[in-house]
């Protein structure tokens, strides 16, 4: 497999008090809630503003480090961190997972950043950053699929590697399965790739909310791409006699997904949808129980 790359780079507004606590088995957690907007210009020439909001944690002593700085909601932050992907045993049974940023380093931005008042009572920056970068192989033959208006979209499942030496030196493995969705014409130039190809993923983080059979909101955290880069086989690994994996070299801006029919964002502009309807009390509490176990 790839040799993993997980980047996450947010700049945007703490949507609210961020909160320190403790695991049953006594680690720290901080989680925060970083808030921004993208602003992208369609094809008609009106600019959209998409909200996100994303929950970011970091744990052990940085996270009581963090928390003696005493930020607030409103204040703006650059996060640099990691997507994390987790799964446990729901109560109701079955299995749930999610995807959520797991912080190397916040620092607070020296000024006092433009806000917008949220529907559930929270803040987000009216700008922001919001860019992932990831390395990883393609988990499944992904097939290309047109909406009712034309446009074009892949899926993408992505297993990224990660690797640590732990604290008696022992080498640690772990892979994080992030799904990645690719639009237009982007979507088109990719169709060739197939399982197990490694892949270059540039993108940024959407948040996605529906309602179960059951009636149940759920929510999920994908990656919308704005470039994709087929790598060779072997990537990595420093094999110099790898084979290509698919399309070498195919890459392209994706135009986002129209938020009404005849939308069509620029192709020069950052992308992406997903997050538009969100609110910052939607889909934010679907969170992994607090166990000694839970993988972070």
């Amino acid at each position: 497999m790839a040799r993993g790359m997980n980047h996450v780079y947010l700049i945007g507004a703490l949507a609210r008090d961020p909160e320190l606590r403790y695991t049953p088995n006594g680690t720290a957690v901080f989680e925060a809630t970083v808030a921004g907007e993208d602003h992208i210009v369609g094809n008609d020439g009106r600019e959209r503003k998409l909200p996100w909001y994303h929950r970011v944690s970091i744990l052990g002593k940085p996270a009581e480090w963090q928390a003696e700085r005493n930020l607030k909601g409103g204040d703006a932050v650059m996060v640099e961190g990691s997507l994390e992907y987790s799964q446990w045993e729901a109560p109701e049974g079955g299995k749930r997972s999610m995807v959520r940023v797991k912080s190397l380093r916040m620092e607070q931005l020296g000024y006092a950043p433009e806000l917008v008042q949220d529907a559930g009572g929270g803040v987000r920056m009216g700008s922001g950053m919001n860019e992932v970068i990831l390395i990883g192989n393609v988990t499944r033959d992904p097939e290309l699929r047109y909406t009712p208006a034309g446009d074009a979209v892949l899926g993408l499942g992505l297993a990224v590697n990660e690797t640590w030496n732990d604290r008696q030196g022992q080498k640690q493995e772990k892979t994080h399965w992030i799904d990645v969705t690719l639009w237009r014409e982007l979507a088109e130039s990719m169709k060739e790739l197939r399982k197990g190809d490694p892949v270059l993923v540039q993108g940024r983080l959407v948040n996605e909310a529906w309602t179960d059979r059951d009636g149940n909101k759920r929510n999920s955290t994908k990656v919308e791409a704005t470039r994709v880069e087929a790598l060779s086989r072997g990537a990595g690994t420093g094999n110099p006699a790898a084979t290509p994996a698919g399309p070498r070299t195919q890459t392209a801006s994706s135009a986002a997904r129209p938020q009404q029919s005849g939308y069509a964002p620029s192709r020069a502009a950052n992308t992406g949808t997903r997050s538009g309807g969100l609110d910052i009390d939607q889909g934010l509490d679907d969170f992994p129980p607090e166990e000694e176990d839970l993988p972070f």
